[in-house]
Order: structure tokens, then sequence, then C-alpha cells
């Protein structure tokens, strides 16, 4: 479980806030840079990167994991357990990227929508923890104690990631409306001595 909550929610939130298509953009140059602009700003990459399609597919994909036979599978197969983790890192970093918008993209949406999807997507994944504490992944076989650790670590290290990209959320929040403020008193400042007062 500690793993999982590294892969699906710490390691994405330090991908992400490296802004890797801001450097990307400043690495490549030509046709390269023209189709990464044109990829990230498709209408496809703008319904993947909308806070709530981007947290059904984070959190859709945690329930299947856990909930289908697919967790026990992976203790079996190293290739299926490779693809789970590539999987659960890619849809952690696209939540956190359409939550944090760090980034550069077509459509920025409001402070309220990233809110809310966050606080959903926490309260999915809190309820997944505890269901986990009652009853076991299917196909597998658990003590109660380690299934009782592990659901707790899963409730509590969800809680805190959660809160960690609850902090950048506001931190982007409080910078953008302090740009704003600062903003609006130039010109409040320029008005008068653009009259001649």
């Amino acid at each position: 479980m500690a793993q999982h909550l590294v892969i699906s929610m710490a390691a994405p939130l330090l991908l992400v806030l490296a802004r890797p298509l801001t450097l990307a953009l400043r690495v490549v140059t030509g046709r390269l840079r023209r189709g990464l602009v044109r990829v990230s700003r498709s209408r496809g990459v703008g319904w993947l990167v909308f806070p709530p399609v981007a947290a059904l597919v984070d959190m859709g994909g945690l329930w299947l994991l856990y909930r289908t036979g697919l967790f026990a599978a992976t203790h079996d197969d190293a290739w299926l357990h490779a693809a789970v983790h590539l999987r659960v890192l890619t849809a952690g970093m696209l939540f956190t990227f359409a939550v944090c918008q760090v980034d550069p993209l077509r459509h920025h949406h409001g402070l309220a929508l990233r809110a809310g999807s966050l606080i959903a997507a926490g309260a999915v994944h809190a309820v997944l923890a505890k269901t986990l504490y009652g009853e076991p992944p299917s196909g597998t076989a658990f003590t109660v104690t380690d299934l009782a650790r592990g659901a707790e670590l899963m409730y509590y290290g969800g809680d805190l990631a959660e809160i960690a990209v609850a902090v950048v959320l506001a931190a982007r929040w409080y910078a953008a409306s302090g740009r704003d403020l600062t903003r609006a008193r130039r010109r409040m400042a320029s008005a008068p001595a653009a009259r001649g007062e």
C-alpha cells in the first residue's frame, strides 16, 4: 500500500510541480514544439484534463484495481504488475495536472471546479480505503492485521497527499489573486494620471 501511495499520489504531485509541459516546450524546437503545442491544446487532451473526468479516470482505476481480481493477478504476473503501476502513475499525474494547473493549458478551469473535484476524489478514495478495511480485495489472502494496516495507510496517507495538493491549489489561487489585486491597483493609480489630475 505504501508503494501504491507513492506511485499514485506522491510521485505525481512532485512530477507535476516540476512543470513537465513547460520544460518540454522550452527544450524542443521546430516541428516537435508545434506538435507538442497542438497536442496539448487538442480537444481530447482538454477533456482528459477536465478535473471531474481526470478524477473519474484516477479513482475509477483504483476501484477496478482493488475491487476486482486485478490486484491478485498482479502478484502472479510481473508484466501486469508493471503495467498497473504505469497506469496508476499516469492517472495520478493526469488528476494532479488537472487540479493544480501549473502548466499552460488551453482551458483553465475555475477554483471551485478544481477544489470540488479534489474533495470528491478524496471522498471516493476514503470510501475505498474503508471498504478495504472490512473486506480484502478478491483473490487475496491477507491477514486481518495486514488488511487493517494497509487500509489505514491508504486512508491517512491519501489524506496527507490530498492536503498537499490542496496546499498547491490554495497557493496558486493566492498568487493569482495577488497578481489581480496588483494590476487593479496599478490601473487605479494610472487612471488619475491619464485624466491629467
